[in-house]
């Protein structure tokens, strides 16, 4: 049967304008026919109508930056040290949370290694919960790294894949590759937060490494210092860029690397001021740290943007402080910092197909996979209505 989703509003972050007075004609979950209302072709067959007038359709979202197997929240870190069966069950639970906000596809950039209790592997989980959700549409499509890259003394021992130099960062690439991973995320905040990890250089072995075997990197970019040594190595896109200058924006569009912005971790963090007596986020001397921090990540943002640097956006759930539903908040932060709604609409859509080279991915067009959302609102004008969900197909 074919179903008719008449009169609606499409917005598709390609225009600042609303198509207004639209219908979507869909069959077996692919779009066959996008035009004005009242002019829907004939259909063999029965056809399903559905009233969404009021409402306006974007694409299928893309958050470009989770972590699937993770639940988020104040104490984010020690969760990824929980049981493999909680971490499992938790990547279920944000399966539905994904669905039930419209986000269809999920990048995720980092999980822990553990033995698998499904298929007995030892890797980075996400990477058997992306196999196992393959081709079952009431889940996220998924393109998975491998877990955390990192110099040891970054992050707490035993949640990352910890190297000592260059050659253990060119090694570690490789395993994750073997492993099964899409793509390969560097970390780039080091023990001492005024020196990259790793250098240029070896971020450069590393990234040849990965394209030799048709594989992109990504690298965690906290500080400016590791920014540098990330673009200056080559990687194809940032994660954050908190941190960010215009030599390093400017060398960012020359070279066609993208930026995933988390723009709403940081607002997370000023919430937690609030609903935590954390010290790390109560303290009045650390939230005014985040509360510059915070300022510095919007400047970033609007220096890649004014650049030309190509922005996806993610929420960072899970392995940061946001849930896996909460893609609308990270839409808004980049209207705060400064983006017109439709360049963030695009962001949490279309750039993250391009981002991730998903042509079907973030997009409404003819022959596509009906992957719809339907939002109260016009998000084009006010970017909270990407609250206001209720219906995903």
């Amino acid at each position: 049967m074919s179903t008719l989703y008449a009169d609606v509003a499409i917005a598709d972050g390609t225009s600042p304008q609303l198509q207004l007075d639209m219908s979507i004609l869909v069959r077996e979950d692919r779009i066959e026919w996008i035009g004005p209302s009242g002019e829907e072709p004939a259909s063999e067959g029965p056809v399903h109508v559905v009233d969404g007038s009021g409402s306006t359709v974007v694409p299928g979202l893309v958050d470009s930056h989770s972590h699937l197997t993770l639940p988020g929240g104040a104490h984010w870190i020690d969760r990824g040290f929980d049981p493999p069966e909680r971490l499992l069950e938790v990547a279920e639970h944000n399966a539905r949370l994904l669905r039930s906000a419209g986000v269809r596809w999920a990048r995720d950039v980092g999980s822990p290694v553990r033995v698998d209790p499904v298929d007995g592997r030892q890797r980075a989980l996400a990477l058997g919960v992306r196999d196992r959700w393959q081709g079952h549409r009431e889940y996220p499509y998924v393109r998975a790294a491998g877990t955390w890259i990192s110099r040891g003394g970054s992050l707490p021992a035993g949640l990352a894949d910890e190297v000592a130099d260059g050659d253990g960062l060119l090694t570690a690439v490789i395993r994750q590759l073997d492993d099964g991973a899409d793509f390969v995320k560097l970390y780039l905040d080091g023990p001492d937060r005024e020196t990259s990890p790793f250098t240029a250089g070896e971020v450069a072995r590393a990234v040849e490494a990965a394209h030799a075997r048709g594989a992109k990197v990504t690298a965690h970019s906290g500080t400016l210092v590791g920014a540098r040594a990330g673009v200056g190595g080559g990687v194809d896109s940032l994660e954050h860029g908190f941190q960010l200058d215009k030599e390093v924006v400017a060398t960012m569009a020359e070279k066609g690397i993208a930026l995933v912005s988390t723009l709403a971790v940081l607002e997370s963090w000023k919430s937690f001021g609030r609903t935590t007596t954390i010290d790390r986020f109560a303290d009045p001397a650390l939230r005014s740290q985040i509360a510059a921090r915070r300022e510095w990540a919007q400047e970033s943002v609007r220096l890649a943007a004014k650049a030309g640097v190509l922005i996806a956006s993610g929420t960072d759930f899970g392995g940061g402080s946001l849930r896996a539903n909460q893609l609308a908040w990270e839409i808004e932060s980049l209207v705060a910092a400064g983006l017109e709604a439709w360049q963030a609409l695009a962001a949490a859509t279309r750039n993250g197909g391009l981002l991730l080279g998903e042509p079907d991915a973030g997009v409404v067009r003819e022959g596509g996979p009906a992957d719809l959302v339907f939002v109260h609102g016009d998000p084009l004008s006010d970017p909270a209505c990407m609250w206001r969900v209720w219906l995903v197909t």
